[in-house]
């Protein structure tokens, strides 16, 4: 299935929330007057945009109606694309993980798809023919090893575990080590989701970065921050502070089929100017897909 037809599948509950709204504006349109653009704030703000981008981008749309000379709802809603679209674009490039091996650390609270996640990043790389290597290095959350396991087992990939409550940092030496000897080409690093003390999760991620940055000199590197898109703007509060604690390179967004607020994503894109990667839209292994931002706006919008 395209990225299109799976975006807009995906985005079900948020386009019944945000585009029969906009639809309804478009087909009652009168004029691009004030109770239009204090419609259209209002229903951006429903979808989770938040309250100043909102009205930043409804600023936006007024002053481009001015400077083109906008009249049609079509020419309005081709230029609010245009806006929405901006905010996507301006947050960063593709992906890169061209080194053999390249690593991708995984950042995010618990319960929020980082596991499942892994899982289908691992399975998705090794149908393209990778060798891949999971590290699990959340070593305080309780069975979250063994759910990793499974997911190796699943994807075919190839695991390094410790006991629980060892050292991450020893572990993602390890799993480098077995990396080298085996070949892999990606090492996907599971890392612990505890937000509580601040200073902690920021040792212990700088920690594995200088581990990593050590025994793999010039190795291409991400690192991602899955956020659950059902959280809304809590889900933007977690991500100001990750980003706080690790180099933060993009997103992960899942569960965006569960949610009715879709637009979370151009205010978590908008804030922290980081590229949005991949979106959960379901929960079979191949619903997690690269981000398009073209085709999510028309999803959206259309």
């Amino acid at each position: 299935m395209a990225f299109f037809d799976k975006i807009k599948q995906g985005l079900s509950k948020t386009r019944k929330n945000i585009s029969t709204q906009l639809q309804s504006m478009f087909d009652s349109f009168t004029g691009a007057n004030e109770e239009f653009f204090e419609e259209l704030e209002e229903t951006l703000i429903m979808a989770d945009l938040g309250a100043e981008l909102a009205m930043r981008c409804v600023d936006k749309l007024r002053e481009l109606t001015k400077q083109r000379g906008l009249r049609g709802p079509e020419e309005l809603r081709e230029a609010l694309s245009e806006i929405l679209l901006e905010i996507l674009i301006s947050s960063g490039e593709g992906i890169s993980l061209n080194t053999k091996p390249s690593v991708i650390l995984m950042i995010g609270v618990n319960g929020v798809g980082k596991t499942t996640t892994i899982g289908k990043l691992a399975a998705r790389f090794t149908k393209e023919g990778k060798r891949v290597l999971l590290c699990a290095g959340d070593t305080f959350r309780a069975a979250a090893a063994e759910q990793l396991s499974e997911w190796a087992g699943r994807s075919g990939a190839d695991i390094v575990r410790h006991e629980e409550g060892s050292d991450p940092g020893a572990v993602v030496f390890d799993a480098i080590s077995a990396a080298k000897a085996r070949e892999v080409d990606i090492i996907i690093c599971d890392t612990a989701g505890r937000l509580h003390n601040k200073q902690n999760l920021m040792n212990e991620l700088n920690k594995i970065s200088r581990i990593i940055d050590r025994e793999l000199p010039g190795a291409d590197r991400e690192t991602l921050l899955v956020i659950d898109a059902t959280t809304g703007q809590n889900g933007l509060i977690q991500a100001k502070q990750f980003r706080e604690a690790a180099r933060v390179t993009g997103l992960v967004l899942t569960k965006l089929d569960g949610t009715a607020k879709g637009g979370i994503v151009f205010a978590i894109a908008d804030e922290l100017g980081l590229p949005v990667r991949y979106v959960g839209v379901g929960e079979q292994v191949d619903d997690l897909i690269d981000f398009e931002p073209r085709e999510f706006v028309n999803a959206l919008l259309r």
